[in-house]
């Protein structure tokens, strides 16, 4: 009974919380169904890669001076203003976690895994300040989302942020690169190919600090990396 009483005082809390607060559109602002980030016309207006994983690609090319990477892959190009910096910036700065399983299901319509897909997916963690100053990690859900439809294991804890520091939004250049040993391996992992999965790619530094203490710590792993939006 409390069980059915629970679920019902939810629904209806959900129920008035979409009457008081309608899903709208992030770029025109018109009502739109409650699983949808932007309208189908908005859509058009995002600035999708449509970056190839298994080849070369712009994400490929930076990252390969940093770090010995197989794969690589941006969903979305990042620039100051645009539609893609909005829907990233409601992500991670105003409670919109749910934007991530969107991001999650436009990955899964353009990647295909069947013939070749890593055996781990690690998000990129917070520090424990910044996380419960947020509540939450933008990278959980639409890791877990992943993982769901390609059926590969997800790790949120595999790595530990050990430094606090600033946004990187609000980070100038040479605060970016200042992120060295920010990061630490909980545990040794050896013979797997890894899909490190965060936000945004600007600098490269995290993908790369994070990927040598991954290799350095471990034997015969192989490091792909995979964000939602990188920096042009």
């Amino acid at each position: 009974m409390k069980k059915i009483f629970n679920l019902v005082f939810r629904n209806l809390l959900t129920m008035i919380f979409d009457f008081l607060f309608p899903n709208r559109c992030l770029d025109c602002n018109q009502l739109i169904d409650k699983r949808k980030i932007v309208c189908e016309l908005c859509q058009d207006k995002v600035n999708f890669s449509n970056h190839n994983y298994f080849g070369n690609n712009s994400l490929m090319d930076k990252a390969a001076l940093q770090i010995p990477v197989e794969n690589a892959y941006s969903l979305l190009y990042y620039e100051k203003e645009s539609l893609a910096q909005r829907i990233i910036h409601q992500l991670k700065y105003n409670h919109r976690e749910k934007i991530g399983k969107v991001l999650a299901k436009w990955i899964t319509e353009r990647i295909d895994f069947s013939n070749s897909k890593p055996d781990l997916l690690v998000t990129v963690p917070l520090h424990y300040k910044k996380l419960k100053q947020r509540g939450y990690n933008q990278l959980h859900l639409f890791g877990n989302e992943l993982s769901k439809h390609y059926n590969i294991p997800v790790s949120h804890t595999l790595l530990k942020r050990i430094k606090h520091s600033r946004a990187q939004a609000k980070k100038n250049q040479n605060e970016r690169l200042k992120t060295k040993n920010a990061y630490q391996l909980t545990q040794n992992i050896n013979d797997k190919h890894i899909l490190l999965i965060d936000d945004v790619y600007t600098t490269g530094n995290t993908m790369s600090n994070i990927a040598w203490e991954i290799l350095n710590n471990s034997k015969n792993v192989k490091i792909s990396i995979l964000v939602m939006a990188m920096d042009v």
